[in-house]
């Protein structure tokens, strides 16, 4: 009994020499953890975000060289922006022909330009024949300046051969993409006999299909004093609204039907009414458009 004793004692007495080394085991494994693991990523305000630690990359990312960018934005086909090249582009918007109680008639709209992307030489041209008689048609040539990227101020000349007799003005204004893609044109117009005029015209083309497109059209034209020889009153005389939906056969051949309105108003309708013309008409047509 008394040896038993002796041997309890002697337990007792290293329980907290056992404790301790434990103690300082368990301190060393969790410093040697806190070492080995990586950062917490922190959160907004530095608090942890309760999440796994993000992996801390070995290989850093390499910077984008010229060969990336290229590789990723190809240059146009057509040519590379800003260069001195001249190119040159033309559209025939508009060759159309309908057939209607007020006649049969054709109608064009064709522009084009031939320059570099800061200066250009612009030619704009429509026209209408109704029955075998040309009612409508001009030319314009202007010289055009790019002021921003999407737009471009003009100024040049035009020279109406119909209605009436051959008038020439002097031409100046903007055109170029609004927001939202809207292409938009504001010119103005001085003649030699002071007659003066405004035209206004937008356009909006919406993509339904990769190949078929709906395209809206507005067209309002103003003159400062009335011409009775060429049936047009002063004040806001004219306004044509179009619709047409085309079919791309290709980018560059474009089959379309469309209906198209037009109207008269204040001294401009007078002059119609008094020629026993009616002051407003519409029309379904068809056409094509071209460009190259």
């Amino acid at each position: 009994m008394k040896c038993a004793r002796i041997a309890a004692l002697a337990v007792l007495s290293c329980l907290p020499l056992v404790a301790a080394a434990q103690a300082d085991h368990s301190h060393d494994a969790h410093a040697q953890t806190q070492q080995a693991a990586p950062p917490a990523s922190p959160t907004h305000e530095g608090h942890d975000s309760g999440e796994p630690a993000a992996l801390v990359l070995r290989t850093p990312i390499p910077h984008l060289t010229e060969a990336d960018r290229q590789a990723a934005v190809p240059v146009s086909a057509m040519h590379a922006s800003g260069d001195n090249s001249i190119h040159t582009y033309s559209l025939i918007n508009r060759l159309e022909a309908w057939n209607a109680d007020t006649g049969t008639g054709v109608a064009w709209e064709a522009e084009g330009w031939v320059g570099q992307d800061i200066n250009r030489l612009w030619w704009r041209t429509d026209g209408e024949v109704v029955d075998g008689e040309t009612e409508a048609a001009n030319v314009e040539a202007l010289y055009g300046h790019s002021f921003s990227p999407w737009w471009d101020w003009v100024i040049g000349a035009r020279q109406d051969f119909k209605p009436g007799d051959s008038k020439s003005f002097a031409a100046f204004g903007v055109q170029g993409l609004a927001p939202q893609w809207f292409d938009l044109k504001l010119t103005g117009y001085v003649g030699g006999d002071g007659q003066t005029a405004a035209r206004f015209e937008a356009e909006y083309e919406l993509l339904l299909t990769n190949r078929l497109t709906l395209q809206p059209l507005l067209d309002t034209q103003f003159y400062g004093k009335s011409d009775a020889e060429r049936g047009i009153g002063s004040g806001f005389s004219t306004a044509e609204a179009g619709l047409r939906l085309r079919y791309e056969i290709r980018r560059q051949f474009a089959p379309y039907v469309g209906i198209v309105h037009e109207h008269s108003f204040g001294k401009t309708a007078d002059l119609r009414r008094q020629a026993g013309e009616s002051v407003s008409d519409t029309r379904f047509v068809c056409g094509l458009r071209i460009w190259f």
